[in-house]
């Protein structure tokens, strides 16, 4: 599947990989968009929407596999070979996931606050409670879905959030394929060992990354590498973005 993208050719020539940028749930293409900004200077980037998200495809499938494999063949409409990963939370799972189809392919992994292991706390279900009282008010005002979402919701942030994608009364999210599969994306299946370089950045007040899951990571990312951003929970890119950059920056100049 070719997913709705945006591609950035390098404002200055290098003979860098590209990077390809994966947003998380419930995000688009734009959610990593300060990232893209900074990281365009010296690579060509590629932005995307996730299947179900934005204006990509809907389908009811929805496993790390297959989302897996529509970051290649979107990467191959533009004839991408090498490639530089940067996914936060259901993003950073597929990135992860593309090191079973195509390892070789993969140059770097940056993973934000996400484990490749198995979550079985459902986080989510006041955001699809909100979506769908919003739905189910027919409104297409963004003032007034806000004010329904706020029964549900007491999280501002995550409010607006969810809000970047709604327009005009309707979601850009397939939220019924989402819902159905909220499963598959809390669940993983454990990869072979890739011994690429990989760093891991976790939002210091999150749990997506707790020590707990230290073993599982690295059986299967043996060189991996971890930075701790204080301040900041899930949502680690859009609370300290500067952080994030120079975590990234430092990470790619050092490993590349």
């Amino acid at each position: 599947m070719i997913l709705n993208n945006r591609l950035h050719s390098a404002q200055f020539a290098s003979n860098q990989p590209a990077i390809l940028l994966i947003h998380g749930l419930f995000g688009s293409l734009d959610n990593l968009g300060i990232l893209a900004r900074d990281l365009r200077q010296t690579h060509t980037v590629l932005q995307v929407d996730v299947r179900n998200h934005g204006l990509s495809p809907r389908s009811e499938q929805m496993d790390y596999a297959a989302m897996a494999q529509d970051m290649f063949d979107t990467l191959d409409s533009h004839h991408l070979s090498d490639v530089i990963v940067i996914g936060h939370s259901m993003g950073g799972k597929i990135a992860m996931a593309m090191t079973a189809l195509f390892p070789s392919r993969i140059k770097q992994l940056v993973i934000i606050d996400i484990a490749p292991v198995h979550y079985t706390t459902r986080r989510h279900d006041s955001m699809f409670a909100a979506m769908e009282a919003v739905t189910q008010a027919g409104v297409s005002d963004r003032r007034e879905a806000k004010s329904i979402m706020e029964r549900t919701l007491d999280e501002a942030d995550v409010i607006q959030f969810l809000l970047k994608s709604f327009h005009h009364g309707e979601w850009r999210f397939a939220i019924s394929a989402l819902w159905n599969n909220y499963t598959t994306i809390s669940d993983w299946e454990t990869l072979p060992e890739w011994h690429g370089p990989v760093l891991f950045i976790r939002g210091k007040n999150s749990t997506y990354l707790d020590a707990c899951y230290q073993a599982l990571l690295l059986a299967q990312f043996p060189q991996a590498k971890a930075y701790v951003i204080a301040g900041a929970g899930h949502w680690v890119h859009a609370e300290k973005p500067q952080a994030v950059q120079r975590a990234v920056n430092r990470f790619l100049s050092i490993t590349g």
